[in-house]
């Protein structure tokens, strides 16, 4: 819980610099996004067999600049779609196909990101690469209650840490590696007696364009 609101914390502070006023020389832009979200999880005890498997994501973008030191944030507002398979696991092995897809969990995602970008010389205008890290806050819009041995969580808050590249200032191509900080999905059962919670991992690919 201490981690969490440290996270949480930093989140208002990183807003509340994007509110700070800046000078009229401040880069503000707006832009698309979208790609995949590859999932892991994370489990507190080795109990499943996984299999990772690809997600998506989509949504928009708002992306603060201070020119010349290259330093600023961007935030984003996201649906992200995130699933994997578990083979070999009681009550996994006999549900169908479509509940077997019922166990995809639907977020909306908010990172937001402390983001350097390095202007090389000469090429700075068509080549920049950049790096960024800070907190994600996903909210579970599909089902909490999946099925009689599964339960998502409503919340699920992580940490980024991603690098990526801008061309022509107006396209960027990123990844980022997310780690779950509490527990995002609970199995229920006859499991030993223990109880079986699992964190998000996953990495991130995305394209997006700014306007």
């Amino acid at each position: 819980m201490k981690a969490i609101k440290s996270v949480i914390f930093a989140a208002l502070m990183a807003v509340a610099v994007l509110m700070t006023p800046v000078s009229a020389d401040a880069q503000v832009k707006f832009g698309i996004k979208a790609g995949a979200a590859i999932n892991d999880l994370k489990f507190n005890e080795n109990f499943f067999s996984k299999e990772n498997r690809a997600g998506f994501t989509g949504g928009v973008m708002l992306e603060f600049t201070v020119p010349v030191i290259g330093v600023g944030f961007d935030a984003s507002a996201l649906y992200v779609h995130r699933t994997v398979n578990f083979e070999n696991t009681e009550g996994y092995n006999e549900l169908t196909e479509e509940q077997r897809d019922a166990l995809g969990r639907d977020y909306i995602d908010i990172p937001i990101n402390l983001k350097y970008k390095l202007s090389l010389p000469g090429i700075g205008s068509v080549v920049k690469p950049f790096v960024t890290t800070g907190p994600s806050f996903a909210f579970l819009v599909s089902k909490k209650e999946v099925n009689d041995f599964v339960k998502n969580k409503s919340c699920d808050i992580s940490w980024n840490f991603g690098f990526g590249v801008e061309l022509f200032s107006h396209v960027q191509v990123a990844a980022s590696y997310g780690l779950g900080l509490n527990n995002t999905i609970e199995f229920f059962g006859d499991y030993e007696g223990k109880n079986i919670e699992g964190k998000n991992r996953y990495w991130t690919v995305t394209a997006a364009y700014l306007f």
